[in-house]
């Protein structure tokens, strides 16, 4: 496995790049802006493919990478449902799992440091964000910030992990870098605890002064989202009120561009077919079968996800490998479901070209 814990030295900030091993698909947590040209860099030269940029929650003490990552490399953004982040290409909850090529993420909801913190469990590691420091814990004064929900995420479901889990935070800001839970459980002051009001009287009498970039940083990384205007001023777009009208015609086909999970989750619009977003540029270019089935059918493929931002990306991909009869459902399955658009369980959906 590829494993990497970067260090950001101005807001103390660790970003974690994984892979199964060179040459694979990769994934990142917590990326910062100022260092996204050494990301890029990191993964030409261990030759891998980003597929998916994680946040643990919206930062208040730096600019998230996400969008810049998305712009370099067509990755897909991650966050948790309850962020106000305007669009990411992928929102997930609670028992959720996060796959890339051998590598898997179990996704755990842990509120309290903010309202969409959330953490991620791999194996014997998990990356527990602002959540569980290393001797400390995420302050709870601001963001929907709750030192109750903290105390819960903490105890009754990061500490419950067993004792040799690694535990590797967003930030460290006394040089460690990773401890375990066992460690935490035993050394961290912030645990020594016999209740919650105990933890909720430490929490609330921190007196922190506000983070130095807070201001600056929350409402940045709340608008990072890939604007789909652009796609529709070039004429790549369908409504949903238009899509509609194709569900069912032999002159289209949809293609989903979402993982396993998420449609199990929420269904599939009748009839289409499945093509995760990872493929879609093996599958779209001369010889992939959707180069091939649109050349010899002459059908539209129109292309969606969950919010528009992957499929707007797809029919941007796809145009540039010629093929010109592509288009993309604006807003995804969100927008879908919100006019009365017909889904059914993904068994229901045709098997990928």
């Amino acid at each position: 496995m590829i494993f990497r814990q970067l260090f950001d030295n101005a807001s103390y900030t660790y970003t974690y790049l994984i892979a199964s091993r060179r040459g694979a698909e990769a994934l990142i947590i917590d990326p910062v802006l100022e260092k996204v040209d050494r990301y890029v860099q990191l993964l030409k030269e261990l030759e891998l493919k980003l597929v998916k940029a994680i946040d643990t929650h919206i930062h208040a003490d730096h600019i998230t990478g996400l969008g810049a990552l998305r712009d370099r490399t067509r990755c897909i953004t991650v966050m948790g449902k309850e962020s106000k982040v305007d669009v990411v290409s992928m929102r997930i909850s609670e028992g959720d799992r996060i796959d890339i090529e051998d590598i898997g993420l179990d996704v755990i909801y842990t509120p309290g440091h903010t309202d969409d913190s959330y953490s991620f469990l791999m194996n014997d590691r998990v990356f527990t964000g602002d959540t569980l420091l290393i001797r400390g814990s995420g302050r709870t004064d601001f963001q929907n910030g709750d030192p109750r929900a903290a105390y819960d995420s903490l105890f009754n479901k990061l500490l419950r992990l067993p004792d040799e889990t690694l535990v590797y935070p967003a930030h460290d800001y006394k040089g460690d870098t990773l401890s375990t839970i066992g460690e935490e459980k035993a050394y961290n002051p912030r645990l020594q605890v016999k209740s919650v009001d105990e933890y909720v009287d430490i929490m609330n009498s921190l007196n922190l002064p506000d983070p130095r970039l807070m201001d600056v940083a929350i409402p940045v990384n709340i608008k990072i989202g890939l604007s789909q205007s652009e796609i529709a001023s070039r004429g790549w777009s369908l409504p949903v009120e238009a899509t509609l009208e194709v569900v069912g015609r032999r002159d289209a086909v949809l293609i989903d561009l979402r993982d396993k999970s998420e449609r199990a989750r929420y269904g599939v619009i009748p009839g289409s077919v499945h093509v995760p977003y990872a493929d879609i540029e093996k599958k779209v270019n001369p010889g992939g079968l959707l180069h091939e089935l649109a050349l010899a059918t002459g059908k539209r493929l129109i292309f969606y996800c969950a919010f528009g931002e992957r499929s707007a990306m797809a029919v941007e991909i796809a145009r540039n490998a010629g093929l010109n009869n592509t288009y993309h459902i604006t807003g995804g399955l969100d927008a879908w479901k919100k006019m009365g658009g017909p889904l059914v369980a993904p068994s229901s959906s045709q098997p990928a070209p």
